[in-house]
């Protein structure tokens, strides 16, 4: 999740650099809608970030085989590949979804990693990767809260073959459904801040 968090959301910095040389102008103002626009640079994105993740999630099994790192086995099988790759997709989406709507109204890349730094990183540490919610206190709602969090438990559902180690995890249901509706919630979000500032450049 790690990998394609940062693969995703960095791969929007195209859209600064883009603008600095004056593509992105002539893409705006090409007879096409701005949700193509949102989402061509969108999947690209989640293309390439599903892509390294599957890569890091093959080492292990690969190892495990002959028998040189069995400990680094990903979870990863045959029976759960095509799920783990279409969620890795729907969480890839949604990632890249965000990373559009941080990158589009920015003009310096500068800025860009600057909020990267200080929006990634809590929100990768609080969503699950390295402790529980817990029953009680502010951290737990805030994790709650997360909506990668959801993203986090549903990978681990599809790839934890004891179902006893993940009853504590949110239901496959409410991963599923949140991390749709973040994606969804983006995405409009980022059509509408491409709209707005197209006017503006416009008028």
């Amino acid at each position: 999740v790690m990998i394609l968090m940062f693969t995703a959301i960095y791969s929007t910095i195209s859209i600064i650099e883009d603008r600095r040389e004056g593509f992105l102008q002539g893409v705006l103002v090409a007879p096409i809608s701005r949700i193509s626009l949102v989402l061509g640079k969108v999947f690209g994105g989640t293309i390439l970030a599903v892509l390294q993740a599957l890569v890091f999630l093959l080492v292990g099994p690969a190892l495990s085989l002959v028998g040189l790192s069995p400990e680094l086995h990903t979870g990863l099988t045959w029976q759960n590949a095509p799920a783990v790759i279409a969620f890795l997709t729907l969480v890839g989406f949604s990632l890249t979804a965000l990373g559009y709507l941080i990158a589009w109204p920015m003009d310096s890349t500068h800025g860009f990693h600057a909020i990267m730094s200080i929006f990634l990183m809590p929100m990768w540490l609080l969503s699950g990767s390295f402790f529980p919610p817990g029953e009680s206190g502010w951290l737990s709602w805030v994790i709650r809260l997360n909506p990668l969090t959801y993203g986090v438990a549903g990978l681990r559902r599809i790839m934890t073959a004891d179902p006893a180690s993940v009853e504590a995890l949110p239901p496959w249901w409410l991963c599923i459904s949140i991390t749709i509706l973040a994606a969804a919630a983006y995405i409009g979000a980022a059509v509408w801040v491409t709209g707005r500032r197209s006017a503006h450049n416009a008028r």
